[in-house]
């Protein structure tokens, strides 16, 4: 398939007229609804969004390339457009974007359908190609272009096994659209140029490509592993391997080669499982690896907390004890959405947590350890706190297993992944979560869950003050991560005011960007008003990340106002004792809070109304 049957005369826009990432989102989404591509606008946006938060689609060079792939898209196609003066689009390399192509992929995109989007990112690369672009003058000139350089794929099927300076390489993004690609041909182009053979696997949305051959990796000096996804490790062991971010590949392939022809990594010693490198990704800091593998525990770890959580609020609407039998309110439907949400779905938090933080440290053998730890820490009354120790405890244990049992000949490393590591692994988490962890920390928990409860009307406006400010103090960034993670790890353990404060903190900003561009026009573009105007429905839609290009933009101004107004918010939603059984946000859960819902509304409206009028006194006017 062609590049020029997705991307046709009525996706083209030559004109961006927005100066912000958000801005450029909605004109091109725009472009693609009215080109009756989406089954979704919104949709649709909302999964853009969703991939530019895992990290920039703005890859340097003056290129973007936003892309999903989605139930809400009906037709795959492809949008372009153009700004001559430049976007600040977070770019990889901190320069403005001037070429946006936005890929729109369904759901089930056949492999012709990858293939073209996939070339695509490849094309970009081309110098040529982008000044012939940012000059094109007509939507025909345009796919003429595109039409010049459009080759269809060939895979690469000879071996450069055995020759000189020989490295391997893979690449993954989580979409495995553009990045992989990208990164792919970055390599490529960067080891011809030095003169070293490599040859590199992509692992697209298609499946893998060039896979490498197991003479191949013997013969390669080293492996480069770009991905922001888990590849199959297992492979490399006995390797020097670097794991880098897929952006690396893209940005930095030369630093990356270099590092892998002076053999600048440590050795992998994985297992038959797939999954990432013991060693962890080269680069990453003690703190930077630390979050990684908690948020891979946390976010694994929601999909039971948001379900769980709002099938509990849901049974509480049929009356606080209507789940109990001997109760005069007793519902049967009222008992069963408690036996699913709060006696399965919820207890299963702190297991999941633990498994998935221990997987994510050392691969499937950790992940047994780490279910176990985390259900010793529920029983024994250690709670969440319990499950992240155990989650660590675990993960690290096993990688200290895989380490003393190198003595062991290959001929039983099927024995170590299927025996040695799950029943070694799981007796002596068991043993250090029984004995050594669960008193101590259960102690604590139940500590801190009974001074939460107990909170007199300052301390509680205090915490919900701390709690707000760090909600848009970064706004979807490792603090607010923190506070976020803080308030889930309470609901298990039956408090609930933190949680509402948390959320009701994360409207603020894009609701008091939104009142703020609608009260005060003269401080704000045209571009900027309307962008404030989907910040409504983003606010309401518990979408913190709204504000992020005004907070970009103007950050000495605007992230005090959000947090200011996000600490009022919070502040007031404990000291109305409102609490929220679920890890989520938006207008859509407030019936299910415990407490006054409209003194919830009110305390979201109090804290936008209190960042849009700082933004108006502290942001100047703006000159059209």
């Amino acid at each position: 398939m062609k590049i020029t049957e997705l991307l046709t005369k009525n996706t083209i826009k030559l004109n961006i007229n927005g100066t912000q990432k958000l801005d450029v989102v909605e004109e091109l989404v725009t472009v693609l609804d009215n080109a009756g591509k989406l089954a979704d606008k919104a949709e649709y946006k909302k999964a853009i969004i969703a991939r530019e938060e895992q990290s920039t689609t703005g890859i340097g060079e003056g290129i973007a390339i936003p892309h999903a792939k989605t139930k809400a898209v009906k037709e795959a196609a492809i949008a372009f457009g153009r700004s001559i003066d430049g976007v600040n689009y977070e770019s990889l390399d901190g320069q403005p974007a001037h070429l946006f192509f936005m890929i729109a992929a369904t759901e089930g995109a056949n492999n012709t359908h990858l293939e073209a989007l996939s070339r695509l990112s490849t094309i970009l690369l081309n110098e040529d190609v982008r000044k012939q672009l940012l000059s094109a003058k007509t939507e025909d000139e345009v796919l003429a272009i595109i039409n010049k350089y459009d080759q269809e794929d060939k895979e690469e099927t000879q071996s450069m096994a055995g020759k000189s300076q020989f490295i391997v390489a893979v690449t993954a993004c989580p979409t495995g659209i553009a990045h992989t690609y990208m990164a792919a041909d970055s390599l490529k182009a960067k080891a011809k140029e030095m003169g070293v053979d490599i040859k590199v696997e992509t692992n697209g949305s298609g499946g893998a490509k060039n896979v490498l051959t197991a003479e191949e990796i013997e013969n390669a000096v080293a492996v480069i592993v770009a991905a922001d996804k888990t590849v199959e490790m297992a492979r490399f062991n006995g390797k020097h391997v670097i794991e880098t971010a897929v952006a690396n590949g893209i940005r930095k392939p030369k630093e990356l080669i270099e590092k892998a022809l002076n053999q600048d990594a440590p050795i992998y010693h994985g297992t038959s499982a797939a999954g990432s490198n013991d060693n962890g990704k080269q680069g990453r800091g003690v703190g930077a690896t630390i979050y990684k593998h908690l948020m891979n525990g946390v976010s694994n770890m929601l999909p039971f907390v948001v379900g769980g959580g709002i099938l509990i609020a849901i049974c509480f609407m049929f009356g606080f004890n209507a789940f109990k039998p001997d109760d005069p309110t007793y519902n049967p439907i009222a008992e069963a959405l408690m036996t699913i949400g709060g006696g399965n779905a919820f207890a299963l938090m702190v297991p999941v947590l633990a498994g998935f933080i221990a997987m994510s440290i050392a691969d499937r053998p950790g992940f047994a350890a780490g279910m176990v730890g985390g259900m010793l820490a529920n029983a024994g009354g250690a709670g969440f706190l319990g499950g992240l120790i155990a989650g660590f405890l675990a993960g690290y244990l096993v990688v200290g297993l895989k380490k003393v049992l190198t003595f062991m000949p290959a001929s039983l490393e099927g024995i170590k992944t299927i025996l040695l590591y799950p029943l070694l692994g799981i007796a002596l988490t068991g043993f250090i979560m029984l004995f050594v962890v669960n008193k101590p920390v259960g102690a604590l928990n139940h500590g801190i869950s009974h001074w939460l409860s107990n909170l007199g009307t300052g301390n509680a406006v205090l915490l919900g003050i701390i709690l707000g400010a760090m909600m848009s103090f970064d706004m979807g960034g490792p603090i607010n991560k923190a506070a976020y993670v803080f308030g889930t790890g309470l609901l298990a353990n039956g408090v609930y005011e933190p949680m509402a404060a948390i959320m009701a903190a994360g409207m603020v900003p894009p609701l008091g960007i939104a009142i703020a561009t609608t009260l005060f026009k003269k401080k704000f573009s045209q571009q900027e008003r309307e962008a404030g105007k989907v910040n409504y429905i983003m606010g309401l839609s518990f979408i913190t990340e709204g504000a992020i290009p005004f907070a970009a933009a103007d950050p000495l101004r605007v992230i005090p106002s959000v947090m200011a107004g996000s600490a009022v918010a919070g502040a007031l939603s404990m000291m109305f004792h409102i609490g929220l059984r679920a890890p989520h946000g938006g207008v859509f859960v407030m019936p299910l809070v415990s407490g006054n819902w409209l003194l919830y509304l009110l305390s979201v409206v109090i804290g936008a109304i209190v960042s849009a009028v700082l933004l108006g006194i502290l942001k100047k006017p703006v000159t059209e």
